[in-house]
């Protein structure tokens, strides 16, 4: 019988974070702070009510971001970084960096064929 090798926990947090628009929502609530849904659809220009919908309930699900329904007409939503949501500050941060520099170095464009 085949072992199945361990689940590296890296590989489970990257294919969390990598879903569309994941990491630009937790920057912006990273960068912003608390946000009203509206203001978030704002902050993300492209993204549609419903893939903004689906990841803030998966980000909340995972206990990235918190969310406080105020019952108004209509409700007011807010919408925030957990405790676990800000620990992934400083590591979005050093990978926000790692792609300027690669960008500045063209390698998003395909100009690099190689490492140094």
């Amino acid at each position: 019988m085949a072992k199945t090798p361990p689940q590296c926990p890296m590989d489970s947090l990257l294919r969390l974070l990598m879903g569309p628009w994941t990491t630009y929502i937790i920057w912006v609530l990273s960068d912003q702070g608390p946000q009203r849904f509206g203001a978030l659809k704002r902050a993300v220009p492209g993204i549609s009510t419903r893939m903004l919908t689906e990841r803030l309930r998966m980000l909340q699900g995972a206990g990235i971001i918190w969310r406080v329904q105020e019952e108004t007409i209509p409700p007011a939503v807010t919408y925030g970084l957990t405790s676990r949501g800000r620990e992934l500050r400083s590591i979005l941060d050093a990978l926000g960096d790692i792609a300027k520099r690669w960008r500045d170095e063209g390698v998003f464009a395909g100009e690099v064929s190689g490492t140094t």
